[in-house]
């Protein structure tokens, strides 16, 4: 079963996440990043590399796409804040930036 993550973990976890451009939501227990691509293409084949893993893991980004740029928002709907799970896909996803 999935957890929240407690404020030790927090802080392991999360500080490298930060150190790669992630931010706290202001809103609530969430991480957030807006991915920059040279253009509709290359947003679009990043969504759909990292729609493959979010399927594979069973868990799904909430994004938003214009044109050349992607805002990612993870959070665990399950424990209602963050978790491991949105950790593990928040690293995914900087790897799979071109």
């Amino acid at each position: 079963m999935t957890e929240k993550l407690s404020d030790t973990a927090r802080e392991t976890t999360l500080e490298p996440l930060f150190e790669a451009g992630w931010i706290l939501a202001e809103d609530r227990d969430a991480i957030e990043k807006e991915f920059k691509f040279k253009n509709f293409v290359e947003a679009f084949g990043f969504m759909t590399r990292a729609a493959m893993w979010a399927e594979k893991w069973n868990h799904h980004p909430e994004w938003f796409n214009v044109y050349n740029t992607v805002k990612v928002t993870l959070t665990t709907h399950d424990v209602d804040g963050l978790s491991s799970n949105d950790a593990k896909l928040a690293r995914k996803m900087d790897s799979l930036v071109e």
